[in-house]
């Protein structure tokens, strides 16, 4: 297995496929990593999904902890959960560079290879898949059963197979920095800028553009300019605080006074997405498969992306693969793709416009969200857990959509379905003693960890769980069931038994 990328969606998949037994190789074209951020943090599912794993802990402790976030942009208005009974959206702020080095410790620890200075530069498909690189000693081959391309908007994977890109390039340009500012200029949240005035946390809108700030530490704030630009900038050129402060004075007219700079830099929105994840052997995920014109959810859907696909591509790469189960990768995650792209598109749509009748949109828009419905709705779909994935066999309610952690008491003492999941195996977990889904589950305890426990907050009476943590099935409380529905559910997902028929993956395209 090759993946090409060593960004979070390629670490993920990599860390994820040695839980699996799998070996992957990872190709990084940088030499180096760079400490540039371009992303901030986490939010939604994936911070669920890495606590579940296990790794959330030592990412807490190399940035902070996660919280419930009391606020999020949208289209240049805030959604103020604050006042939420339940959080809409729990966050873990860490700089895209922290966030990298520590996934690839955790993948290197569990096995994963990476080759840091190794460049993709060639690709092509028969009964495997082999690649051309360019690497520090020269050039040189490696054909693997699956390539997986993790390599960011410009993606070389994507280029080789010549799937195209469409969509939208915003003629935008952000810049960010965080830093402090002096004392001087605080006035309860928000500046006293000289020569200006004070100006509100959130949005300012000018003739110019649009200036953002935010609090994002004790003393640390986080400043956004926002101008009309059609400059295409390198990826790899970095921002310098000259051109942040020309942009300040373009946009709000004065120099803008900071102090520390920690971070400098600069992006432009997309949204792109391809028409396939899946071309024959070879995979795409992440920002190679799609860009969002918004911040806040671009890296949390890649690093879902490689999740749901690892699985997959190890029951593959073991033999067992149920026809179909490769494709579903395509299905699920193109699906959570265009989801994410239509919200962050009305983003781009909301946050766009400068006249009078724009202001009074957002004005609306923002009176529209006191209610806690809509305000739910929306975290949900920046943080992706508002997906239900197809469940075959199941039409309980909890049946495709994300499980959510609860206690359990077992044979063994204390526990929780978090815990029954790190080792990212399937789990079929009876929760009310019902032997006759346990006989059904029987045939495929190779595969499926089979568990019975209890708790207070029962769900259902039995949950079959894939092991991204999505409901495959799910049995009603204190309701007799046919254990039929079970039997598809686990055929759908894990194949047939050992020992019951041939094996599974045979036919070229499904391998």
């Amino acid at each position: 297995m090759i993946i090409v990328g060593a960004g979070a969606a390629g670490l993920v998949l990599a860390a994820e496929l040695r839980l699996a037994r799998v070996r992957p190789l990872v190709l990084e074209r940088q030499p180096q990593r760079r400490e540039v951020a371009r992303a901030n943090g986490l939010g939604g599912q994936i911070v669920e999904l890495l606590r579940y794993r296990g790794v959330l802990e030592r990412l807490e402790a190399a940035a902070s902890p996660v919280r419930a976030a009391p606020s999020l942009p949208f289209g240049g208005t805030q959604l103020d959960l604050s006042h939420l009974a339940e959080p809409a959206y729990y966050a873990l702020g860490i700089p895209q560079p922290v966030l990298e080095r520590t996934l690839a410790e955790y993948a290197t620890e569990l096995g994963a290879e990476i080759r840091e200075g190794h460049e993709v530069v060639g690709l092509r498909e028969d009964t495997a898949v082999t690649v051309d690189v360019r690497g520090p000693d020269g050039p040189y081959q490696l054909t693997a059963r699956f390539v997986v391309g993790c390599d960011g908007g410009r993606s070389r994977v994507r280029e080789a197979l010549g799937v195209p890109f469409p969509g939208t390039t915003y003629p935008e340009v952000n810049r960010l920095v965080e830093a402090t500012v002096p004392d001087s200029m605080r006035r309860s949240g928000d500046l006293d800028v000289p020569g200006l005035g004070l100006l509100r946390q959130g949005f300012t809108r000018t003739d110019s553009g649009v200036f953002a700030f935010g609090t994002i530490g004790t003393d640390v704030l986080l400043i956004n300019t926002v101008e009309q630009e059609t400059t295409e900038y390198d990826d790899l050129s970095p921002m310098t605080e000259a051109e942040f402060q020309a942009s300040v004075r373009r946009v709000l007219g004065v120099p803008l006074p900071l102090g520390e700079v920690r971070r400098l830099s600069r992006y432009q929105w997309q949204g792109r997405q391809v028409p396939e994840y899946r071309v024959g052997r070879v995979f795409l995920a992440g920002d190679a498969a799609h860009l969002l014109a918004s911040s806040g959810a671009s890296l949390n859907l890649g690093m879902l992306d490689s999740v749901n696909l690892a699985w997959k591509l190890a029951a593959a790469v073991h033999g067992w693969a149920p026809p179909g189960l490769l494709d579903s990768y395509h299905a699920e995650r193109h699906y959570a793709g265009s989801r994410a792209l239509l919200q962050t598109s009305a983003q781009a749509a909301l946050r766009r416009g400068h006249d009078p009748a724009a202001d009074a949109l957002r004005t609306l828009f923002q009176e529209l969200l006191t209610d806690e419905q809509p305000l739910h709705r929306l975290a949900a779909a920046i943080g992706g857990t508002d997906l239900r994935y197809p469940a075959p066999g199941s039409d309980h309610p909890l049946a495709g959509t994300f499980a959510r952690d609860f206690p359990l008491t077992t044979d063994e003492g204390p526990s929780s379905l978090a815990s029954l999941l790190r080792p990212g195996r399937p789990v079929f977990l009876d929760l009310a003693d019902r032997p006759e889904l346990r006989a059904a589950a029987e045939p495929w305890a190779p595969r499926v960890a089979l568990r019975t426990a209890k708790t207070a907050l029962r769900p259902a009476d039995a949950l079959l769980l894939r092991p991204d943590a999505h409901i495959a099935w799910a049995a009603p409380l204190d309701s007799p069931v046919d254990p039929a529905g079970l039997r598809e559910a686990l055929a759908t997902w894990f194949g047939t038994p050992e020992g019951a028929g041939n094996r599974l993956t045979t036919d070229d395209h499904q391998e």
